[in-house]
Protein backbone atom coordinates (compact mmCIF):
# COMPACT_ATOMS: atom_id res chain seq x y z
CA UNK A 1 0.00 0.00 0.00
CA UNK A 2 1.07 3.50 -0.87
CA UNK A 3 1.36 5.77 2.13
CA UNK A 4 2.93 9.38 2.13
CA UNK A 5 5.09 11.77 4.49
CA UNK A 6 4.01 15.42 4.75
CA UNK A 7 5.57 17.97 5.77
CA UNK A 8 5.09 21.09 6.74
CA UNK A 9 7.13 23.12 4.10
CA UNK A 10 4.99 21.56 1.46
CA UNK A 11 7.31 18.55 0.76
CA UNK A 12 5.84 15.22 0.00
CA UNK A 13 7.51 11.87 -0.23
CA UNK A 14 5.61 8.49 -1.63
CA UNK A 15 6.78 5.45 -0.41
CA UNK A 16 5.09 2.05 0.59
CA UNK A 17 3.54 1.65 4.20
CA UNK A 18 4.31 -1.20 6.63
CA UNK A 19 3.61 -1.96 10.40
CA UNK A 20 0.15 -0.09 11.54
CA UNK A 21 -2.05 1.24 8.94
CA UNK A 22 -3.10 4.41 11.31
CA UNK A 23 -2.35 7.61 10.03
CA UNK A 24 0.08 10.08 12.05
CA UNK A 25 1.49 13.62 13.00
CA UNK A 26 4.48 14.11 14.64
CA UNK A 27 7.83 16.16 14.85
CA UNK A 28 10.40 14.23 12.22
CA UNK A 29 13.97 13.94 13.06
CA UNK A 30 16.58 11.32 12.34
CA UNK A 31 19.24 8.84 13.78
CA UNK A 32 22.65 8.26 12.13
CA UNK A 33 23.18 4.56 14.13
CA UNK A 34 24.15 1.54 11.91
CA UNK A 35 22.87 -0.55 14.52
CA UNK A 36 20.05 -0.43 17.29
CA UNK A 37 16.83 0.22 15.53
CA UNK A 38 14.84 -1.66 18.81
CA UNK A 39 16.70 0.38 21.33
CA UNK A 40 15.70 3.67 19.18
CA UNK A 41 11.79 2.01 18.47
CA UNK A 42 11.56 1.94 22.63
CA UNK A 43 13.36 4.96 24.07
CA UNK A 44 10.48 6.75 25.84
CA UNK A 45 12.91 10.13 24.61
CA UNK A 46 11.23 9.59 21.28
CA UNK A 47 8.05 10.45 22.16
CA UNK A 48 5.69 12.20 19.63
CA UNK A 49 8.36 11.88 17.33
CA UNK A 50 8.37 10.44 13.59
CA UNK A 51 11.78 9.24 13.46
CA UNK A 52 14.31 9.00 9.86
CA UNK A 53 16.90 6.21 10.38
CA UNK A 54 19.52 7.44 7.91
CA UNK A 55 21.57 3.58 7.77
CA UNK A 56 19.95 1.93 4.42
CA UNK A 57 18.60 -1.64 5.53
CA UNK A 58 17.00 -1.91 8.79
CA UNK A 59 14.92 -4.58 10.11
CA UNK A 60 18.23 -7.07 9.72
CA UNK A 61 18.26 -8.72 12.41
CA UNK A 62 14.56 -8.75 13.64
CA UNK A 63 12.85 -7.98 17.12
CA UNK A 64 14.14 -9.56 20.47
CA UNK A 65 12.78 -10.25 24.00
CA UNK A 66 16.24 -8.44 25.53
CA UNK A 67 16.79 -4.80 23.91
CA UNK A 68 13.77 -2.89 24.66
CA UNK A 69 14.27 0.12 26.93
CA UNK A 70 10.93 0.13 27.67
CA UNK A 71 7.54 -2.15 28.00
CA UNK A 72 5.18 0.00 25.25
CA UNK A 73 6.97 2.19 22.76
CA UNK A 74 6.23 5.79 22.69
CA UNK A 75 7.67 6.87 18.87
CA UNK A 76 4.91 7.61 16.60
CA UNK A 77 6.34 6.92 13.30
CA UNK A 78 9.22 5.36 11.75
CA UNK A 79 10.96 5.97 8.43
CA UNK A 80 13.46 3.45 6.64
CA UNK A 81 15.02 3.19 3.59
CA UNK A 82 14.93 -0.07 2.92
CA UNK A 83 13.35 -2.54 5.41
CA UNK A 84 14.17 -6.03 5.76
CA UNK A 85 11.43 -8.36 5.59
CA UNK A 86 13.31 -11.85 6.46
CA UNK A 87 15.86 -11.23 9.12
CA UNK A 88 18.56 -13.39 10.04
CA UNK A 89 19.20 -13.50 14.14
CA UNK A 90 19.20 -16.63 16.50
CA UNK A 91 17.48 -14.16 19.17
CA UNK A 92 14.41 -12.83 16.55
CA UNK A 93 11.49 -13.94 17.47
CA UNK A 94 9.95 -10.98 15.48
CA UNK A 95 10.20 -8.81 12.07
CA UNK A 96 10.07 -5.28 12.53
CA UNK A 97 7.04 -5.06 10.30
CA UNK A 98 4.94 -7.78 12.57
CA UNK A 99 6.18 -5.92 15.94
CA UNK A 100 5.25 -2.12 14.82
CA UNK A 101 1.71 -3.85 13.35
CA UNK A 102 1.34 -5.11 17.27
CA UNK A 103 2.26 -1.98 18.63
CA UNK A 104 0.07 0.02 16.31
CA UNK A 105 3.04 1.81 14.97
CA UNK A 106 2.95 3.08 11.36
CA UNK A 107 6.09 2.40 9.24
CA UNK A 108 7.20 4.09 5.82
CA UNK A 109 9.54 2.42 3.55
CA UNK A 110 11.11 3.10 0.05
CA UNK A 111 11.96 6.61 0.67
CA UNK A 112 14.72 9.12 -0.36
CA UNK A 113 16.40 8.92 3.66
CA UNK A 114 19.39 11.14 2.45
CA UNK A 115 17.32 13.62 0.83
CA UNK A 116 14.77 13.97 4.05
CA UNK A 117 17.93 14.18 6.25
CA UNK A 118 19.18 16.73 4.26
CA UNK A 119 16.09 18.54 4.93
CA UNK A 120 16.12 18.54 8.29
CA UNK A 121 19.63 19.61 8.09
CA UNK A 122 19.17 22.33 6.09
CA UNK A 123 15.77 24.23 7.80
CA UNK A 124 15.65 22.15 11.15
CA UNK A 125 13.33 19.43 12.43
CA UNK A 126 9.60 19.66 10.66
CA UNK A 127 5.95 18.55 11.74
CA UNK A 128 5.50 15.70 9.60
CA UNK A 129 2.44 13.43 8.60
CA UNK A 130 1.68 9.58 7.32
CA UNK A 131 -1.35 9.38 5.09
CA UNK A 132 -2.38 6.63 2.85
CA UNK A 133 -4.92 8.67 0.57
CA UNK A 134 -3.35 10.13 -1.85
CA UNK A 135 -6.70 12.28 -2.54
CA UNK A 136 -6.19 14.27 0.70
CA UNK A 137 -2.90 15.45 0.46
CA UNK A 138 -4.07 19.43 0.76
CA UNK A 139 -6.42 18.97 3.84
CA UNK A 140 -3.46 16.36 5.56
CA UNK A 141 -0.43 19.49 4.40
CA UNK A 142 -3.30 22.42 6.14
CA UNK A 143 -4.10 20.20 8.99
CA UNK A 144 -0.40 19.78 9.36
CA UNK A 145 0.53 23.74 9.51
CA UNK A 146 -2.42 24.21 11.97
CA UNK A 147 -1.52 21.37 14.81
CA UNK A 148 0.35 22.55 17.86
CA UNK A 149 2.10 19.58 19.40
CA UNK A 150 2.05 17.77 22.59
CA UNK A 151 4.17 19.40 25.31
CA UNK A 152 3.52 16.68 28.13
CA UNK A 153 5.29 14.21 26.84
CA UNK A 154 7.40 13.86 30.47
CA UNK A 155 3.85 13.12 31.94
CA UNK A 156 2.84 10.70 28.98
CA UNK A 157 6.44 8.18 29.41
CA UNK A 158 7.03 8.83 33.03
CA UNK A 159 5.80 6.08 35.57
CA UNK A 160 2.31 6.40 37.15
CA UNK A 161 3.73 5.56 40.45
CA UNK A 162 6.78 4.79 42.56
CA UNK A 163 8.28 1.47 42.27
CA UNK A 164 11.51 -0.49 44.02
CA UNK A 165 14.07 -2.36 42.00
CA UNK A 166 15.76 -4.33 44.91
CA UNK A 167 19.36 -4.09 46.37
CA UNK A 168 21.77 -4.54 48.91
CA UNK A 169 24.18 -1.03 48.01
CA UNK A 170 23.43 2.27 48.03
CA UNK A 171 19.92 3.45 47.76
CA UNK A 172 19.26 5.73 44.90
CA UNK A 173 15.93 7.75 44.18
CA UNK A 174 15.84 7.38 40.32
CA UNK A 175 13.41 10.03 39.13
CA UNK A 176 11.55 9.03 35.77
CA UNK A 177 11.25 11.41 33.36
CA UNK A 178 11.18 8.93 30.19
CA UNK A 179 13.38 6.39 31.41
CA UNK A 180 15.47 3.94 29.53
CA UNK A 181 16.11 0.41 31.23
CA UNK A 182 19.32 0.81 31.20
CA UNK A 183 19.93 3.26 33.09
CA UNK A 184 18.37 1.11 35.56
CA UNK A 185 20.12 -1.83 34.50
CA UNK A 186 23.45 -0.37 35.36
CA UNK A 187 22.74 0.67 38.49
CA UNK A 188 21.21 -2.81 39.70
CA UNK A 189 24.79 -4.28 37.99
CA UNK A 190 25.87 -2.30 41.15
CA UNK A 191 23.98 -3.66 43.26
CA UNK A 192 22.10 -0.18 44.07
CA UNK A 193 18.68 -0.25 45.75
CA UNK A 194 16.69 1.78 43.57
CA UNK A 195 13.24 3.17 43.99
CA UNK A 196 12.28 4.71 40.44
CA UNK A 197 9.36 8.16 41.18
CA UNK A 198 7.07 10.02 38.91
CA UNK A 199 8.42 12.62 37.22
CA UNK A 200 6.14 15.21 39.93
CA UNK A 201 7.63 13.59 42.90
CA UNK A 202 8.50 16.51 45.30
CA UNK A 203 11.88 17.37 46.96
CA UNK A 204 10.32 16.69 50.31
CA UNK A 205 8.92 12.73 49.37
CA UNK A 206 12.68 12.34 47.34
CA UNK A 207 14.48 12.91 51.29
CA UNK A 208 11.52 10.76 53.03
CA UNK A 209 12.95 7.65 51.26
CA UNK A 210 16.59 8.42 52.36
CA UNK A 211 18.59 7.91 49.85
CA UNK A 212 22.35 8.23 49.13
CA UNK A 213 21.74 9.65 45.86
CA UNK A 214 19.41 10.95 43.34
CA UNK A 215 19.48 10.39 39.25
CA UNK A 216 17.75 12.64 37.22
CA UNK A 217 16.89 9.97 34.11
CA UNK A 218 16.52 10.94 30.25
CA UNK A 219 13.42 11.56 28.56
CA UNK A 220 11.24 13.53 25.50
CA UNK A 221 10.44 17.48 24.96
CA UNK A 222 11.39 20.91 26.33
CA UNK A 223 12.81 20.67 29.69
CA UNK A 224 11.24 23.83 30.12
CA UNK A 225 7.60 22.29 30.02
CA UNK A 226 8.30 20.56 33.02
CA UNK A 227 9.03 23.50 36.04
CA UNK A 228 8.34 20.94 38.50
CA UNK A 229 11.07 18.79 38.27
CA UNK A 230 13.50 22.51 38.44
CA UNK A 231 12.37 23.01 41.48
CA UNK A 232 12.39 20.01 43.32
CA UNK A 233 15.95 19.89 42.03
CA UNK A 234 16.69 22.91 43.27
CA UNK A 235 15.20 21.75 47.04
CA UNK A 236 18.16 18.69 47.05
CA UNK A 237 20.80 20.19 45.39
CA UNK A 238 23.11 20.25 48.65
CA UNK A 239 21.67 17.31 50.75
CA UNK A 240 22.16 14.34 48.04
CA UNK A 241 24.83 13.50 45.54
CA UNK A 242 23.30 13.95 42.38
CA UNK A 243 23.80 12.09 38.43
CA UNK A 244 21.58 14.12 35.22
CA UNK A 245 21.14 11.97 31.98
CA UNK A 246 20.17 14.02 29.02
CA UNK A 247 16.71 15.30 29.98
CA UNK A 248 18.15 15.58 33.56
CA UNK A 249 20.91 16.98 32.41
CA UNK A 250 19.04 19.79 31.02
CA UNK A 251 16.96 20.54 34.08
CA UNK A 252 19.86 20.55 36.43
CA UNK A 253 20.54 23.30 34.59
CA UNK A 254 17.24 25.10 34.68
CA UNK A 255 17.48 24.44 38.28
CA UNK A 256 20.90 25.95 38.55
CA UNK A 257 19.73 29.07 36.72
CA UNK A 258 21.24 28.64 33.95
CA UNK A 259 19.27 28.28 30.01
CA UNK A 260 18.23 25.91 27.20
CA UNK A 261 17.52 26.63 23.87
CA UNK A 262 16.08 24.03 20.93
CA UNK A 263 18.76 23.12 18.65
CA UNK A 264 18.53 22.75 14.91
CA UNK A 265 18.15 19.67 14.35
CA UNK A 266 19.54 18.02 17.53
CA UNK A 267 21.77 14.93 18.48
CA UNK A 268 20.40 11.67 17.60
CA UNK A 269 22.92 8.48 16.97
CA UNK A 270 25.76 6.17 18.51
CA UNK A 271 28.67 8.10 17.26
CA UNK A 272 28.97 11.61 18.87
CA UNK A 273 32.50 12.42 20.10
CA UNK A 274 32.79 14.15 23.47
CA UNK A 275 35.26 15.58 24.97
CA UNK A 276 36.03 15.64 28.56
CA UNK A 277 37.59 18.44 29.56
CA UNK A 278 39.81 17.59 32.42
CA UNK A 279 41.44 14.87 30.93
CA UNK A 280 41.50 15.95 27.63
CA UNK A 281 40.12 12.22 26.40
CA UNK A 282 37.54 11.68 23.84
CA UNK A 283 34.92 8.91 24.35
CA UNK A 284 32.27 7.90 21.68
CA UNK A 285 28.83 8.35 22.94
CA UNK A 286 24.99 7.35 22.16
CA UNK A 287 22.82 10.85 21.86
CA UNK A 288 19.06 11.78 21.40
CA UNK A 289 18.11 15.39 22.30
CA UNK A 290 16.96 18.08 20.71
CA UNK A 291 17.76 20.93 23.06
CA UNK A 292 20.84 21.86 25.09
CA UNK A 293 22.06 24.28 27.89
CA UNK A 294 23.33 27.71 26.45
CA UNK A 295 27.10 28.67 27.44
CA UNK A 296 26.46 32.11 27.98
CA UNK A 297 23.40 31.26 30.85
CA UNK A 298 26.69 29.46 32.94
CA UNK A 299 28.33 32.47 34.11
CA UNK A 300 25.87 33.91 36.77
CA UNK A 301 25.61 29.98 38.10
CA UNK A 302 27.99 28.33 40.05
CA UNK A 303 28.28 25.49 37.42
CA UNK A 304 31.10 24.41 35.19
CA UNK A 305 31.49 22.99 31.70
CA UNK A 306 33.07 19.44 32.16
CA UNK A 307 32.27 17.95 28.84
CA UNK A 308 32.06 19.69 25.25
CA UNK A 309 30.91 18.16 21.72
CA UNK A 310 33.67 17.84 19.45
CA UNK A 311 31.22 18.68 16.37
CA UNK A 312 29.66 21.60 17.18
CA UNK A 313 31.04 22.69 20.83
CA UNK A 314 27.96 22.08 22.37
CA UNK A 315 27.60 21.57 25.99
CA UNK A 316 28.02 17.70 26.97
CA UNK A 317 28.06 17.80 30.59
CA UNK A 318 28.38 19.83 33.98
CA UNK A 319 28.85 20.09 37.39
CA UNK A 320 28.43 21.95 40.38
CA UNK A 321 31.41 24.15 42.33
CA UNK A 322 30.12 23.74 45.70
CA UNK A 323 28.06 20.34 46.02
CA UNK A 324 28.43 16.66 45.01
CA UNK A 325 26.67 17.13 41.72
CA UNK A 326 27.20 16.55 37.89
CA UNK A 327 25.58 15.42 34.50
CA UNK A 328 26.00 14.48 31.09
CA UNK A 329 23.96 15.53 27.56
CA UNK A 330 24.70 12.03 26.65
CA UNK A 331 23.75 8.46 27.82
CA UNK A 332 26.49 6.56 29.15
CA UNK A 333 24.27 3.66 29.59
CA UNK A 334 24.26 3.64 25.75
CA UNK A 335 21.55 1.36 24.68
CA UNK A 336 22.34 1.62 22.08
CA UNK A 337 25.98 2.27 21.15
CA UNK A 338 29.28 2.65 22.55
CA UNK A 339 29.73 2.53 26.44
CA UNK A 340 32.65 4.06 26.62
CA UNK A 341 31.09 6.58 29.27
CA UNK A 342 29.64 3.90 31.46
CA UNK A 343 32.56 4.73 34.03
CA UNK A 344 30.22 7.56 34.80
CA UNK A 345 27.89 5.60 36.84
CA UNK A 346 30.91 3.99 39.18
CA UNK A 347 31.85 8.15 39.74
CA UNK A 348 28.45 8.29 41.04
CA UNK A 349 28.82 5.45 43.21
CA UNK A 350 32.40 7.23 44.69
CA UNK A 351 30.51 10.20 45.02
CA UNK A 352 27.41 8.54 47.36
CA UNK A 353 30.24 6.73 49.36
CA UNK A 354 32.49 9.64 49.72
CA UNK A 355 29.52 11.86 50.90
CA UNK A 356 28.24 8.85 53.53
CA UNK A 357 32.00 8.86 55.09
CA UNK A 358 31.84 12.73 54.69
CA UNK A 359 28.43 12.51 56.96
CA UNK A 360 29.30 9.87 59.23
CA UNK A 361 33.07 12.08 59.91
CA UNK A 362 31.12 14.58 60.74
CA UNK A 363 28.62 13.04 63.04
CA UNK A 364 31.49 11.66 64.60
CA UNK A 365 33.14 14.66 65.48
CA UNK A 366 30.18 16.02 66.55
CA UNK A 367 29.75 13.61 69.11
CA UNK A 368 32.92 13.86 70.17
Amino acid sequence: MKRFLVLEDGTIFEGKAFGSLEDTMGEVVFQTGMTGYQEVLSDPSYCGQIVTLTYPLIGNYGINRDDFETISPFISGLIVKELCELPSNWRSEYTLNDYLTLKNIPGLCGIDTRKLTRLIREHGTLKGAFTTDESKLDQVLEDLRKKVLPRNQVSMVSTAAAYPSPGRGHRVVLVDYGMKHGILRELNKRDCDVIVVPYDTSAEEILQLRPDGVMLSNGPGDPKDVPQAAEMIKNILGKLPLFGICLGHQLFALACGADTEKMKFGHRGSNHPVKELKTGKVAITSQNHGYTVTQHSLETTRLQVTHTALNDSSIEGLSHKDFPAFTVQYHPEASPGPEDANGLFNDFITMMTENKLRKEGLTLCQSV
